[in-house]
């Protein structure tokens, strides 16, 4: 993948999650900073933190639980280590860290 195809997957997914905040029914916030995307649960304060890694062109998950390296392999990101898909971690460690299910229905 090239550094302009990573650029535009990586932006393309960070909207596509700040899309699916404004839609959803829980009470999380999200602030984008430069290349990091933070988002808050109003119910507890907790935080998970997303952020662009350019140089290895890896998209980087911190949440209570843990911290995730995720790369591009069509047709989304996946977890090098949970092999997990992005949608399926952001929901994953949301959950956790709200103490009910959350789901913001993005797609891979």
């Amino acid at each position: 993948m090239s550094q302009t195809e990573y650029e535009a997957a990586i932006e393309h997914t960070l909207m596509s999650i700040e899309d699916a905040l404004d839609d959803c029914d829980w009470d999380i916030d999200y602030e984008r900073s430069g290349a990091v995307l933070t988002l808050t649960l109003e119910d507890n304060g907790s935080q998970v933190i997303l952020s662009r890694q350019s140089a290895n062109q890896e998209l980087w998950v911190a949440a209570k639980s843990g911290g995730y390296h995720l790369a591009f392999t069509a047709p989304g990101w996946k977890c090098s280590t949970t092999e997990e898909n992005l949608p399926t971690l952001l929901n994953r460690v949301l959950t956790e860290q709200q103490g009910e299910p959350v789901d913001l229905g993005l797609s891979q």
